[in-house]
């Protein structure tokens, strides 16, 4: 007889169950050991998170450093003399005696205008001053005389009368005719057009041949070379800021005057500030202020020979204003500064190992140093790195902070 083979489903339906009982405590035992082997790989990662360990943050001490507060402000070269050069007689040009854009002297001629006709004037207008002239010493003669008859029977008062006007009449007519003489003399003398001032000239707008009015308009312009000027709007607000800041230390005497030219280089020479408007520019709310500042020759020649100089007029120039003497600031890196809608602020760790917040008020910090002017104390330890795990109260675990860059002039 056949033994029958029947399906493990069909024995575990039979006997009541689907799996045998040690195979059930096999499956927990399996179970549980995987669950403990889960937990022992996620320990550390559980320990990290557990709210007992604090976030490690480097912190620097607030310390007092010596700072050069700079302020920056754009500006413009201006020369210090500007002169247009314009004709005062009509004639015609003859001769130009300067090459455009050489530095002239005070005197140095510029233009030579036709001096003939002016030359003929002169020579008329003297020749009726010299007749005047005769006819009043003849005057003076006849009054004499008409006087002296006057002391004798012969003599008559509508003689001296006559005689006494005609001769005042003559002297009127000299102080015209001398007048129109010096007229003519001046009118000579333009035509020989000179420099004013020693100065850069320009480019001439006439050449010889044409005829110049005084209607002409500006033959050529000469500025001045050294110093010059340069002039800078200021916010009302700011400069009241510098005024408070500088007004005891010295005011104009305490800052220095330093330029950055359009190429990016610093000029070599320093300025002093010299005048502060009197009135607001109510479109900017600014104050024009001016500096003065050396021009001198530069060591190269140009090309024709001329003489070359840094600053020119009209030149668009960076302004920085820098105290004489650093002034002492508690410093803390840039890095440190944090700010929110209510102000900028920084995080200190106290005598109890917490992060606390402080309140600042930022003095001309620089992009790697901050100046601080209120808010903090010195040796208070800022925190620096880690801001990211910090709030204010928490504690934390405080390390010195990875070295940065040293304190600069501040801008």
């Amino acid at each position: 007889m056949k033994a029958r083979i029947w399906p493990v489903a069909a024995i575990r339906a039979k006997e009541g169950r689907t799996r045998p009982p040690q195979w059930r405590t096999l499956t927990q035992r399996v179970g549980r050991l995987a669950i403990v082997l889960a937990a022992a790989s996620l320990a550390p990662a559980a320990e990290a998170e557990t709210p007992n360990s604090l976030p490690s943050v480097g912190v620097v001490r607030a310390e007092l450093k010596p700072i050069t507060q700079t302020s920056q402000f754009l500006g413009r070269v201006q020369a210090v003399d500007r002169v247009e050069i314009v004709a005062r007689v009509t004639a015609f040009l003859e001769q130009v005696d300067f090459t455009d854009g050489a530095e002239v002297k005070k005197g140095d001629v510029l233009y030579r205008l036709e001096r003939g006709p002016f030359e003929a004037d002169l020579e008329a207008k003297t020749a009726v001053a010299q007749q005047f002239q005769a006819q009043l010493e003849n005057a003076n003669v006849q009054l004499d005389r008409a006087q002296k008859l006057l002391q004798t029977q012969s003599g008559a008062q509508a003689t001296v009368d006559t005689a006494l006007a005609t001769q005042r009449s003559y002297a009127a007519q000299l102080l015209g005719a001398q007048a129109n003489v010096k007229q003519s003399k001046i009118n000579l003398d333009y035509t020989i057009i000179s420099s004013p001032i020693d100065g850069k000239s320009g480019r001439t707008a006439m050449t010889p041949g044409n005829v110049v009015t005084p209607s002409s308009g500006v033959l050529v312009t000469v500025v001045s070379q050294d110093p010059m000027y340069v002039v800078f709007p200021v916010a009302v607000r700011t400069l009241i800021s510098l005024r408070q800041h500088y007004a005891p230390i010295g005011g104009f005497n305490a800052i220095v005057i330093r330029l950055g030219l359009p190429d990016g280089r610093i000029y070599d020479q320093q300025g002093k500030l010299d005048f502060v408007d009197n009135t607001v520019q109510t479109a900017t709310d600014t104050i024009l202020v001016r500096a003065v500042i050396p021009n001198p020759p530069l060591p190269v020649k140009s090309s024709a020979g001329g003489t070359l100089r840094e600053l020119t007029d009209t030149e668009f120039v960076s302004v920085f204003l820098e105290g004489v003497k650093p002034v002492e600031y508690l410093a803390v890196p840039r890095a440190a500064i944090l700010a929110d809608q209510q102000s900028d602020f920084v995080y200190v760790v106290d005598a109890d190992g917490k992060a606390q917040r402080r309140n600042v008020k930022l003095g001309q910090s620089t992009p790697t140093t901050a100046a601080i002017e209120s808010g903090l104390n010195a040796g208070d330890l800022v925190i620096v790195e880690g801001l990211q795990r910090v709030h204010p109260g928490s504690a934390v675990q405080a390390s010195p902070a990875t070295p940065g860059p040293q304190p600069e002039s501040s801008k």
